[in-house]
C-alpha cells in the first residue's frame, strides 16, 4: 500500500502535491490495464471484420446483452469490493478477509444463477433481437459461449475489485494485461477454424485463465487480505447480519444501474437493426473504437473509487471529496484530450477493424459525432467511481436512469428515423453531455460532514 494510502487511514494531513500524486499512481495502471482490454477488443474485432460484414453484425446483435449481463455481474462483485475498501480504510483488516472469504462464494452462486438464465435464451435472443436469419446461428453460438464463462468473469471481477480496494491496483492491471495477450493468442489459433465461435472461445479461454490466478493471489498471496493460513472465523450468520446488507445497499442501485444502461443499450441495438446489417456492424465497430478514448476515465474511476473508499472508512469525507474532484478534473482532461484525438484519426480507427468501405465511411462519420461528448462522458464516468467509493450508489441509478430514458432512447428514434444511425449516434452525444452536467452538479452539492 503507498505512503499516501497509508496517511488517510492513520488521519494524516496529505499536501496538493501528494493528493495528485497519489491520483495519478493509482490511475496510471489502472488506465493502462483498460486501454489493454480495449487493444484486445480491437484484434478481436478486426479479426472477426475480416471474416465479413454477418459475422461483424452476428456479434454486434447480441453484444447489448452481453454488456446487460456484464453489468449485473459486475454490481455484485462491485458492492463487497467497495465495503473491502470501508474495512481497511478503517484498519479492520480481519473484517476486510470476512468480506473477501463470504463475499467469493455469494457473487459465484448469484453468477452460476445468471449463466443458467443465460444459457436457457441464447438460441432466442438473435431472434429477439429482429437479427438478420443469415447472422442467428453465429449470434446464438457467440452468446452461448459468453453465458457459459459467466461464473469465471464474475469471479475475476470480485477478486480484482478486492485487490483494487486493498490499493494494490498494479498487480491486476498486469495480470489484465496478460489477459489481453492470451486472448490474442487464442483468437489467432481459433478464429480461423470456428469463425465469430473462435473469437467466443478465445476471449473465454483467457477469462477462465486470469481468473484461477486473480483469486490465487487473493486468497494466497494478498498482503493485507489473503486467507491461507489465518485462524480467525467468521460464520456466515455474522457476515449476513453485518456485511451483506451493506454490500447490498451498494450492489443493487448499481445492478439496477446497470440494467437500465443494459436494457438502454439493447433498446437501442433494436432501434438500429432495422437500418441494415451495413449499419449494425459499423455501430459496433465504432462502440469499439470509441471505447479507446473513454477507458482512461473507467481507469481513474477504479482509483477514484478505492480512494474515495478508504477515506470513507477512515472517517475523512471532506478529504475524499476533495480527491474526487481532482480525479473527475483529471478524467475530464484526459478524455476531452482523446475526443480530439478520435476526431482525427476516426478515418484510421475503423479501418483497422474493417475494411468494408461502406462500413468505414459510415463508422467514420458517427465516431466525430461522439467525439464531442467525451469531456462530459469522462465527468460521468469518473464521479460515479466517487460515489460508488463513498457507497451513495443510489442516486448515480436515477440520474443515469433519466438521461437514458427520458434523452437518449426518445431522440433516439425520432432521429434515427430522419437521419438513420447518424440520427442514432447524435441522440448519443446528446444524452452523455447531459449526463455528465447532471453528475456535476450532484458532485458539487455532495456535502461533507465539514459543511453540514
Amino acid at each position: 500500500m503507498s505512503e499516501a494510502l497509508a496517511a488517510i487511514r492513520n488521519g494524516e494531513k496529505l499536501s496538493t502535491r501528494q493528493e495528485a500524486t497519489l491520483i495519478l499512481r493509482l490511475s496510471f495502471p489502472a488506465i493502462l490495464a483498460q486501454i489493454s482490454s480495449i487493444i484486445m477488443q480491437y484484434i478481436d474485432a478486426s479479426m472477426v471484420g475480416h471474416l465479413g460484414a454477418n459475422a461483424s453484425a452476428a456479434i454486434g446483435l447480441v453484444s447489448s446483452t452481453t454488456w446487460l449481463v456484464g453489468g449485473i455481474i459486475t454490481a455484485a462483485a462491485m458492492g463487497f469490493s467497495v465495503c473491502v475498501a470501508h474495512r481497511i480504510g478503517a484498519k479492520d483488516d480481519a473484517g476486510a478477509r470476512a468480506i473477501v472469504k463470504w463475499g467469493i462464494n455469494c457473487t459465484i452462486a448469484f453468477s452460476i444463477l445468471i449463466m443458467i438464465v443465460c444459457v436457457s435464451i441464447s438460441r432466442y435472443l438473435p431472434v429477439w433481437m429482429g437479427g438478420d436469419e443469415a447472422i442467428l446461428k453465429d449470434a446464438s453460438a457467440y452468446f452461448l459461449i459468453y453465458a457459459l464463462s459467466i461464473p469465471f468473469r464474475e469471479l475475476l471481477l470480485a477478486s480484482q475489485g478486492m485487490i483494487q480496494s486493498s490499493g494494490n491496483i498494479r498487480v491486476p492491471s498486469i495480470l489484465n494485461v496478460v489477459m489481453c495477450a492470451l486472448d490474442v493468442v487464442f483468437n489467432a489459433l481459433l478464429i480461423p477454424h470456428f469463425g465469430v465461435m473462435g473469437a467466443a472461445l478465445g476471449t473465454a479461454f483467457s477469462f477462465v485463465i486470469i481468473a484461477v490466478v486473480m483469486t490465487y493471489i487473493l486468497i494466497v498471496r494478498s498482503h493485507s487480505l489473503h486467507l491461507v493460513g489465518r485462524k480467525e472465523k467468521t460464520s456466515f450468520s455474522q457476515f449476513a447480519s453485518k456485511e451483506l446488507p451493506m454490500a447490498m445497499k451498494i450492489a443493487i442501485p448499481v445492478a439496477i444501474d446497470n440494467i437500465i444502461m443494459g436494457f438502454a443499450y439493447v433498446a437501442f441495438t433494436r432501434i438500429i437493426s432495422p437500418f441494415g446489417t451495413v449499419s449494425v456492424a459499423a455501430n459496433s465497430f465504432s462502440i469499439t473504437a470509441e471505447s479507446l478514448c473513454y477507458m482512461p476515465g473507467f481507469g481513474i474511476g477504479v482509483a477514484a473509487t478505492t480512494i474515495v473508499g478508504q477515506c470513507i472508512g477512515a472517517k475523512r469525507k471532506d478529504l475524499g471529496k476533495r480527491l474526487g474532484w481532482m480525479a473527475v478534473a483529471l478524467g475530464m482532461l484526459i478524455m476531452g484530450a482523446s475526443g480530439v484525438l478520435m476526431w482525427i484519426f476516426a478515418p484510421w480507427m475503423i479501418g483497422i477493424l474493417s475494411p468494408d468501405a461502406e462500413i468505414r465511411k459510415l463508422g467514420t462519420q458517427i465516431l466525430r459525432i461522439e467525439a464531442f461528448a467525451e469531456p462530459f462522458y469522462g465527468a460521468s464516468i469518473v464521479a460515479a467511481g466517487v460515489f460508488r467509493g463513498a457507497g451513495e450508489t443510489l442516486l448515480s441509478s436515477v440520474l443515469n436512469l433519466l438521461s437514458v430514458w427520458v434523452v437518449r432512447i426518445p431522440l433516439a428514434y425520432f432521429l434515427g428515423a430522419k437521419y438513420g444511425l447518424k440520427g442514432a449516434w447524435i441522440a448519443m452525444c446528446t444524452e452523455l453531455c447531459v449526463r455528465g452536467i447532471l453528475f456535476l452538479i450532484r458532485l458539487a452539492l455532495w456535502r461533507t460532514k465539514n459543511e453540514k
